[in-house]
C-alpha cells in the first residue's frame, strides 16, 4: 500500500478498499474443522480487486488462527494487515510473520468487537517501543484511533505512518449526528494529511452508509470485514466486495 497520490486535476486517485475476513473464520471456529477457509476468502478478495486483506488476531483467538497468518499471505500477492493487541505476545507474532502493516487496535476480552479507538495519547510509553520494533522489522504501522485531535497529535509523536480512524460512532448516528460525526472525520482526516500520516479509516461500514465516508478526498484507505462476510451469505463474496468497490469509486 502506496501513500496516496494525486492524479494532474488534483484529485485524489483509487480509493482502496481493504478486506476484513476474520468473520470467515468466525464461522469456522463456530463449528470446528476447516471450513469455511479464511485463506478461500483472501484468494475471491484478490480475484475481484481488492487491493489488501485485514485479519485481526485477538488474544482469545475468536476469529484467525495462529496458523491462518502465513497460509493467508501465502494465497494471495495482496498485502496483509495485521490487527494486532499492543502485547508482547502480539508484538512476536507480528516480528515473525512480517505482515505489510500492523494496525495497533484496543482489545477487552468480554467485548464482542472492537468497541472504541485506541488511546495513543494516553498509552504513550507503553505503545512507543512497540511501534518502534514494528517499524525496525519493516512492518508499516497503523493506530486504530477516534478522530480526535489528541489522538492525531499522538500518532504524530508515535511516529506511526498511517491512522485509522473508527467510524463506528458515524455509523451508529442518526440525523444531525451523524452528520456533525462525519465531519469529525473529515477534519481529522485532513489533519492528520496535513501532518503526513495517511489516513484510513473503518468500522461499521455498510452499504448505506459508506458513501458519505469514501467522498472525503485525503482518506487512502477504507477497511470492511463484518458486513461484507454478511452480505456475502445472501450475494456471494465477490458480488459484496464488488457492489462495495462501486458504492466507494463512486463517491470519488
Amino acid at each position: 500500500m502506496t501513500q496516496q497520490t494525486f492524479s494532474n486535476a488534483g484529485r485524489p486517485q483509487r480509493l482502496r478498499l481493504g478486506v476484513n475476513i476474520d468473520h470467515v473464520a468466525t464461522i469456522r471456529n463456530a463449528r470446528g474443522g476447516e471450513h469455511p477457509d479464511p485463506v478461500r476468502a483472501a484468494q475471491i478478495v484478490a480475484e475481484v480487486g481488492g487491493d489488501g486483506l485485514t485479519a485481526h488476531l485477538r488474544e482469545d483467538r475468536r476469529h484467525i488462527r495462529d496458523e491462518d497468518l502465513a497460509r493467508i499471505q501465502a494465497a494471495t500477492n495482496l498485502p496483509l494487515n495485521l490487527e494486532m493487541a499492543a502485547t508482547e505476545e502480539m508484538l512476536a507474532i507480528a516480528l515473525r510473520h512480517k505482515p505489510h502493516a500492523a494496525c495497533i487496535v484496543p482489545e477487552r476480552r468480554e467485548e464482542r468487537t472492537t468497541e472504541g479507538g485506541l488511546d495513543a495519547a494516553g498509552q504513550h510509553n507503553r505503545l512507543a517501543p512497540i511501534v518502534s520494533r514494528l517499524a525496525d522489522a519493516g512492518i508499516r504501522v497503523s493506530l486504530f484511533i477516534a478522530p480526535d485531535p489528541r489522538q492525531i497529535e499522538a500518532a504524530m509523536k508515535l511516529g506511526a505512518p498511517v491512522v485509522e480512524l473508527h467510524t463506528g460512532e458515524y455509523a451508529h448516528a442518526e440525523g444531525e449526528a451523524r452528520a456533525v460525526e462525519l465531519r469529525r472525520i473529515a477534519d481529522m482526516a485532513a489533519l492528520a494529511a496535513k501532518n503526513g500520516i495517511e489516513p484510513h479509516a473503518g468500522h461499521g461500514l455498510t452499504y448505506d452508509n459508506v458513501s458519505a465516508i469514501a467522498a472525503i478526498p485525503q482518506l487512502a484507505e477504507l477497511n470492511i470485514g463484518h458486513y461484507l462476510i454478511g452480505e456475502a451469505i445472501f450475494t456471494g463474496l465477490e458480488n459484496a466486495v464488488l457492489r462495495m468497490r462501486d458504492l466507494m469509486d463512486a463517491a470519488r
